[in-house]
């Protein structure tokens, strides 16, 4: 119950997506990369249409996604696979930077189809 009580904490304080006080731990998991995608699908249409501003909010909205599901991590029971997505995250979120720099696609391409993987 605590773990899904942080995830629901860690959506809401994301604003991805309403209503999900309910939901279970995978699923309100599930929304986060949703979310996650969906930011960065949006960042790649601002980066081909060089709206730096909208480009950069979005990628600041991945970036909270990502250190939200760092923090909502469970150490003490997810052993080796939670120190993994932290260390993933972690890369996660130095890529963004790069990204929001240089606006590079090939870098968003690269975390978004790593994203993917993961949701999938």
């Amino acid at each position: 119950m605590f773990l899904n009580r942080r995830y629901a904490t860690t959506y809401r304080e994301l604003m991805v997506e309403s209503g999900v006080t309910d939901a279970d731990p995978v699923h309100l998991i599930q929304m986060l990369y949703n979310g996650l995608l969906d930011a960065l699908s949006v960042a790649e249409g601002h980066i081909a249409r060089q709206a730096i501003a909208e480009k950069s909010q979005c990628l600041t909205r991945a970036g909270r996604i990502v250190l939200g599901l760092q923090g909502a991590l469970d150490f003490e029971n997810g052993g080796e696979i939670a120190r993994n997505l932290s260390e993933l995250y972690g890369y996660l979120t130095r890529r963004l930077l790069h990204i929001n720099l240089n606006n590079d696609l090939e870098a968003l391409r690269e975390i978004r189809g790593l994203v993917q993987q993961i949701r999938d």
